[in-house]
């Protein structure tokens, strides 16, 4: 195993801290230069971080991080998705600027547990922490952020689901898929790894627009299991490919935000930063 890089995201470290502080002031609605005193900041500093991070200004993305972004995304920008998905997988995908190429593992293949696999892995810098990323020459099968379960916890995670595999260190091999993942731009390939209904899940999470959510329940009525919302909600909670497979952009009908595997701010944090950026662009 590698140590963690030491370039971890600066900008990601200081909205996080932003995020605990909003979440526990929430009543009491902190200004600006509340936020910015809480991590530490100038005002002034605190846009730049923001801004860059953003592409808004912080007054504007401190919306997105209240407790009521989720029920304002799904009033406002609920996804309908298609109710019967083609047989097997179509791509490809597009994300923002990215295309994402997709394979699901046959039936076979996954019943093996990675017996004869040969699994390439790495940690790469992300804007939401430190991303621990491992591939095949068929593309990434597994994506994790260590930020709030720790290094070991997400390594043991994405190696554990695949315990047959051999895992190397070489992240040369994946490197270019990684990066066209975290710069939006380019083309990344994924090797979805799991049973037909974890794939039929994660396959409707592909139709979801960045900048939008939609719910459990709208997935099991898209992949045509309405009242199978327990068992979609475990196969989203198993999603070994965070952020690429957006499984954070699934919310309960209530507008609660739910769980996520990779813990609950960088799920607020994903879907902020992409409404904000989506309305950026719409603006």
């Amino acid at each position: 195993m590698t140590q963690m890089p030491a370039n971890d995201p600066y900008h990601y470290a200081i909205i996080r801290r932003a995020i605990a502080f909003i979440e526990g002031h929430s009543n009491d609605q902190p200004s600006l230069g509340q936020v910015a005193n809480a991590v530490g900041l100038s005002p002034a500093h605190f846009q730049r971080v923001f801004s860059k991070w953003t592409g808004i200004s912080p007054k504007k993305y401190l919306q997105y991080l209240t407790l009521d972004m989720a029920r304002d995304l799904l009033k406002n920008r609920f996804s309908v998705l298609d109710t019967a998905l083609e047989t097997g997988l179509s791509g490809p995908s597009r994300l923002h600027d990215l295309f994402i190429n997709w394979e699901a593992m046959s039936p076979g293949e996954y019943a093996r547990r990675g017996d004869g696999l040969t699994i390439s892995y790495g940690w790469f810098a992300s804007p939401y922490g430190p991303l621990l990323a491992t591939g095949t020459s068929r593309g990434i099968c597994g994506l994790a952020f260590s930020d709030a379960v720790g290094n070991a916890a997400a390594s043991a995670d994405l190696f554990g689901r695949w315990p047959k595999a051999k895992f190397i260190e070489a992240p040369q091999n994946i490197q270019p898929w990684v990066e066209a993942a975290i710069s939006g731009k380019g083309e990344a390939r994924l090797l979805m790894i799991g049973s037909p209904l974890q794939i039929k899940v994660w396959e409707a999470l592909l139709h979801i627009p960045s900048g939008h959510v939609s719910t459990y329940s709208e997935i099991a009525r898209c992949i045509g299991n309405p009242k199978a919302n327990r068992a979609v909600g475990t196969a989203i909670g198993r999603n070994p490919v965070s952020w690429l497979i957006p499984c954070h952009r699934a919310l309960r009908k209530s507008g609660a935000l739910g769980g996520y595997h990779w813990g609950l701010p960088v799920k607020r944090a994903l879907l902020a930063r992409e409404a904000a950026i989506f309305d950026a662009k719409a603006g």
